[in-house]
């Protein structure tokens, strides 16, 4: 994807691929453990299995191509700022569709608009592969901008 100019930053969104330099593959998985940890310190999380992300993270991008989805990195001047992934949605529970996952800015990123620059990547890939739908599980109170 190219770049643009945000607030006088450059802002890139990537996708994480199988040849992804291991450099950036680390830091992908960097952002997605962030992502958890947020997660997990949030109140009334219940149902968040912190060993599991750290499986997906080991085995990125790989953990999301299997699910028929995929991965993408933001970066601000050339340094990881986001995170977001997206899956299939089983048919069996919708037809066409995706789950859009593990949605992750960091704070020197906030304000930039990347949260959703991520999301519309998303979109875009969605419409682009026929999907009628994209779902997003959030926890409202924890991530009010995202829900």
């Amino acid at each position: 994807m190219g770049a643009a100019e945000t607030k006088n930053r450059l802002v890139r969104i990537e996708e994480v691929t199988l040849d992804y330099a291991p450099t950036l593959l680390a830091q992908a998985r960097e952002l997605l453990l962030e992502y958890g940890h947020f997660v997990a310190a949030q109140p009334g999380v219940a149902r968040f299995c912190f060993g599991t992300l750290q499986e997906e993270a080991q085995h990125l991008p790989q953990s999301y191509l299997e699910q028929g989805g995929g991965c993408l990195v933001a970066r601000v001047n050339e340094g990881p700022a986001g995170f977001v992934a997206w899956r299939a949605v089983p048919e069996t529970v919708a037809r066409d569709a995706w789950e859009l996952k593990r949605l992750w800015v960091r704070n020197q990123g906030r304000g930039l608009g990347l949260g959703r620059a991520l999301t519309q990547a998303v979109l875009d890939r969605a419409s682009a592969a026929g999907r009628t739908a994209v779902y997003l599980d959030t926890v409202p109170a924890a991530m009010a901008a995202a829900h």
